[in-house]
């Protein structure tokens, strides 16, 4: 079998005798598969590679307005391009080059390279001033981070969640849980001692549900943060390095304690972490409270299925963690009194001598039938053998 070969384009960037003494020359490889706006993120990088324009600025918006031009009256545009609701433009002025990637869903990413920086600084000041709108606020919403390792390095995107108050979801947590989970929504910035928060139990127990209460209850004074990729984040310094220096360290009147969430780590913190992770374990444990944490104000929340007679005694020590939770089912009684609140007259569901767990409560509540297959019978089954 042959394949037909990729027609091949290469473009090339000479150096000419009169480029500055920091000019490279370059190539650009262009076969079938890249597309118009390949050919714009190219062109945007060449007069920077060059030398020509040495200095360059970049910003990401959110909430973008549509009628926001996110250019300057006197740029010249150079290409277009739309591609599926990503529409790119790249533009130029006396001394400086603009690329513009603008998305349907409001948000716009302007790079900007220029002779000098403060004139990269201009064009950028000047293309996102009034571009954006605060948007609507709703009590029931609340800003959260997600981290996670990019081709190029950590990034960190910020979306809007929905979250109830704690008032909304106590009710779904047994009694003892419930009181420990009240105390650890009063929290504020001067009661913090442990850095670590420990929430344990079996599946559809509302581990995440308390951590989105959380965020919202703590939301004047803590930024919440998930790190989407938590194994390959304590398996590299620099990524590690970047999520705990946190993205507002320089900007006091933003800064404020951070709470990063990591889910599921059961082979993060099991007894027999040293062994399967290298210095994972020993990673996590400096952040919390190790040199690595100092200076630092990172919390960490951690959840996990295992039992607590599993983790390793490390993570569990006498003052290391400032909650350590163990959210488990409802007992019978409790799981009554919920389904006769969420229920009222309607039929409920049988109780078992263990009780219920949140989810399960909430699909009996919701009538939430689980679409399954069952497997066809065999011959023997079907008594033909």
């Amino acid at each position: 079998m042959t394949s037909t070969p990729q027609k091949r384009l290469e473009l090339v960037g000479r150096e000419e005798p009169s480029a500055p003494p920091a000019a490279l020359s370059w190539v650009m490889n262009l076969d079938d598969s890249d597309s118009p706006r390949d050919i714009i993120d190219a062109l945007a990088l060449a007069p920077y590679f060059n030398g020509e324009q040495p200095h360059a600025l970049a910003s990401e918006l959110d909430h973008v307005k549509p009628d926001a031009p996110l250019s300057t009256p006197d740029a010249r545009v150079v290409r277009t391009s739309d591609d599926n609701g990503v529409r790119a433009i790249l533009s130029e002025g006396e001394g400086w080059t603009l690329r513009v990637v603008r998305r349907t869903n409001g948000t716009a990413m302007l790079n900007v390279s220029a002779t000098s920086e403060e004139l990269a600084r201009e064009v950028l000041d000047a293309c996102t001033a009034d571009a954006t709108v605060e948007p609507e606020t709703d009590e029931s919403q609340v800003s959260m981070g997600f981290w996670h390792a990019g081709a190029q390095g950590p990034i960190r995107k910020e979306r809007t969640i929905t979250a109830d108050t704690w008032a909304q979801v106590q009710g779904n947590y047994a009694t003892d849980v419930g009181d420990a989970m009240r105390r650890l929504m009063a929290v504020r910035a001067e009661d913090v001692s442990g850095r670590l928060l420990l929430l344990h139990g079996p599946p559809g127990t509302g581990k995440t549900s308390a951590l989105r209460a959380l965020a919202r209850e703590w939301a004047h004074w803590c930024q919440v943060d998930c790190v989407l990729d938590p194994e390959v984040l304590f398996s590299n310094p620099g990524y590690l390095m970047e999520v705990a220096i946190g993205v507002d360290t320089y900007d006091e009147s933003k800064r404020r304690w951070r709470l990063l969430v990591l889910e599921d780590c059961d082979e993060l913190i099991r007894g027999s972490a040293k062994e399967s992770t290298g210095q994972g374990l020993s990673r996590l444990l400096n952040l919390t409270d190790g040199m690595l944490g100092q200076g630092r104000d990172v919390l960490v929340a951690i959840t996990t299925n295992e039992h607590l007679s599993r983790l390793h005694p490390a993570v569990v020590r006498p003052g290391r963690c400032l909650a350590q939770l163990e959210v488990g089912r409802l007992s019978p009684a409790e799981s009554e009194i919920w389904l006769d609140r969420e229920l009222g007259e309607r039929a409920k569901p049988s109780i078992g001598q263990d009780g219920m767990t949140l989810a399960e409560l909430i699909e009996a509540r919701d009538d939430h039938a689980r679409i399954q297959a069952a497997p066809a019978p065999s011959f023997a089954d079907a008594g033909y053998l």
